[in-house]
């Protein structure tokens, strides 16, 4: 949010080391937001295309942009473009209908990113699209939409989710539309959930000795005003309207990322986070590696090839992460028993079972436990075999075991300080196709 008063301070009535031209067009520009009046300075004129830069913010609709329409005229795209990959940043907050907002005010808005993607589409010359994440989520509006956006994209041209190091709640949303989802080992995906807050301010005002008088038409018109303690009626139907959203989450979410995670799996998370190999253990990613390695990659590989084709199905409050989250969560799975040996099936199962089947399952289970032991734990692949455990039984325990001895880890919430910067993905990927040419 920008503080128009501190720009005025900074800007008036104080010593500037800049350009006349290029102050006056900074003025033109922003000059309506601060005075709330056009500025004009006499004897100096301004170029159109000096006071196209200044005029904020370009907007992004849902039926329509001078965004793009703007870049076009330019010469120029909405993103950058390294090696014919167009890399489109999801940072800080995300916000519905924000206009053009991008990473020097901390926001991003959904129609920005939505107008970004269909640009790349558009443009023959790009070869695929990489969605850079680094955002702890944002709002609930909005957010389902671009992500059917997203999925439909990758029809057309291949899309990756290089997550450094946050996607959580909202932004997750987003990366699992992808085809794949790549992160750092510290990086953390997930929080698969909705939250939404009310403000009580009845016992503040109390002691100012300050009353405030609803007067309304509807019985439910002040539902959860600040003024009053929430009723426990208001609770339970916010509650309730907060839970269908954690299942049209859960049920997006579904969509992109087909078998490698349903939705009962992702309700099972109960918006937890996930970091490293335990969120690609868990279905929420497929690879831990180093963003800008796994993007070089994926910018080197010809078109059509860098896809993770998947199977999907069919088709006010905050998708956001809380300041404290579990580093593996202890109800990321269905209840399961704890003991390899009470979970095996019956002998019948295993004899019913073809030998391709049961090498099939026993292949599966050494790739778990090899997993697991990348995370600390070690089972004896032999003697789960042997007991005729299932893969998915097997994975839940290790989750079980993970979420016993977690220690929580503090996530805070910030966002991203002032002044726009080149995302660290870009800037090494431009260094190395420079040092390469």
């Amino acid at each position: 949010m920008m503080h128009h008063t501190q720009i005025a301070q900074r800007v008036f009535n104080t010593p500037l080391m800049v350009d006349p031209a290029k102050a006056l067009a900074f003025l033109t520009g922003l000059g309506p937001r601060i005075t709330g009046r056009d500025i004009r300075i006499e004897g100096l004129e301004i170029a159109a295309e000096d006071r196209d830069a200044a005029t904020l913010p370009a907007r992004a609709s849902l039926f329509g942009d001078d965004l793009t329409s703007r870049q076009a005229r330019n010469g120029g795209q909405p993103f950058a473009v390294v090696d014919g990959i167009a890399v489109i940043e999801i940072a800080g907050t995300l916000v519905h209908r924000g206009a053009w907002i991008g990473q020097s005010s901390g926001l991003t808005s959904y129609e920005g990113i939505a107008a970004q993607l269909q640009a790349a589409l558009a443009d023959p010359a790009i070869r695929g699209i990489a969605l850079d994440i680094d955002s702890f989520g944002g709002e609930v509006a909005g957010a389902f939409d671009l992500a059917d956006r997203i999925r439909a994209a990758r029809q057309v041209k291949p899309v990756q989710a290089f997550v450094a190091d946050h996607a959580l709640s909202a932004a997750y949303a987003l990366a699992s539309q992808a085809d794949r989802i790549i992160l750092p080992r510290t990086g953390a995906v997930g929080s698969i959930g909705v939250v939404a807050m009310h403000s009580d301010m009845s016992g503040a005002l109390d002691q100012k000795g300050i009353a405030v008088t609803l007067i309304h038409a509807g019985a439910r018109k002040v539902d959860a005003n600040p003024y009053q303690p929430l009723p426990e009626s208001v609770r339970a139907r916010i509650a309730g309207e907060l839970e269908d959203l954690r299942q049209l989450f859960a049920e997006t979410v579904a969509e992109g990322r087909g078998r490698r995670l349903d939705t009962l799996r992702a309700l099972g998370t109960e918006a937890a986070v996930f970091r490293g190999e335990a969120a690609v253990f868990a279905g929420l990613a497929d690879e831990v590696a180093d963003p800008v390695a796994a993007f070089r990659a994926f910018a080197a590989a010809p078109r059509g090839t860098a896809t993770l084709k998947s199977n999907p199905k069919g088709k006010g409050p905050m998708m956001t992460t809380a300041p404290k989250d579990d580093a593996q969560p202890s109800a990321s799975t269905p209840p399961e028993p704890a003991s390899p040996a009470a979970i095996a099936p019956p002998q019948t199962t295993a004899a019913a079972m073809s030998p391709e089947a049961i090498r099939a399952e026993a292949a599966e289970v050494a790739q778990v436990c090899a997993q697991a032991a990348r995370l600390g734990i070690q089972i004896d692949a032999a003697d789960a075999v042997a007991k005729g455990v299932k893969p998915e039984a097997l994975r839940a325990k290790v989750l079980a075991d993970l979420a016993a001895r977690s220690d929580a880890a503090g996530i805070i919430a910030s966002a991203p300080a002032a002044g726009a910067k080149e995302s660290p993905i870009v800037a090494a990927a431009r260094k190395s196709a420079a040092a390469s040419h």
